[in-house]
């Protein structure tokens, strides 16, 4: 693992810009001197959830090579370094936190009852069906469940729920048809969650 975050990083620091001045040189090189330490507080900044910590570390240094977070020498390199994870990893809990209360509110909508109220044969069999695609949408990763949803019951376009999920319309593609897949296959499995 600790190869692989190596690898990472390196391709992170030395794929940005080709022309580099002498300060962006200097900055990929703390980068590199402080990327164990960096990982490990990223690592306890995401509850040790390592893919978590591999998506902040990857945030993170984007900001600092992007100029979007800046070093003003008020503090260590390394203070300043964490607290760009740390901020980064609580800007990640946030969207997080935010998605599920999303979705959340959506269930409570769609459970709400509507119009004239359906024979009870039909009331058993719908509430079944919804369970059961609400049980096969939650096994969905967050990203596929998200898309699959504002397209379906919202009717947005894909290329709008990319911009409702903050993410690109390639990446809303590849959720997209990622999650009607495994969809398709649990309907034509039977429908068993």
């Amino acid at each position: 693992m600790e190869l692989a975050m190596d690898l990472i990083a390196r391709s992170i620091i030395g794929g940005i810009g080709d022309a580099m001045s002498l300060d962006d040189i200097a900055l990929r090189s703390e980068l590199e001197a402080h990327h164990a330490e960096s990982y490990g507080w990223a690592l306890s900044c995401c509850g040790h959830r390592r893919e978590e910590a591999e998506n902040v570390m990857q945030i993170a240094y984007l900001k600092v090579l992007g100029r979007r977070a800046v070093f003003d020498g008020r503090s260590s390199f390394k203070t300043w370094l964490f607290s760009v994870i740390r901020y980064t990893a609580a800007g990640e809990r946030r969207t997080e936190l935010f998605h599920r209360l999303r979705l959340k509110e959506f269930f409570t909508r769609q459970s709400a009852p509507r119009g004239a109220p359906p024979s009870g044969e039909d009331l058993a069999s719908s509430n079944e069906v919804q369970e059961n695609l609400k049980m096969v949408l939650l096994k969905l990763p967050l990203r596929q469940r998200e898309v699959l949803h504002l397209v379906f019951y919202h009717d947005l376009s894909v290329q709008e729920a990319a911009k409702v999920m903050g993410v690109g319309i390639g990446s809303a593609r590849t959720h997209y048809e990622r999650g009607k897949s495994q969809m398709r296959r649990h309907l034509d499995s039977g429908g068993k969650a």
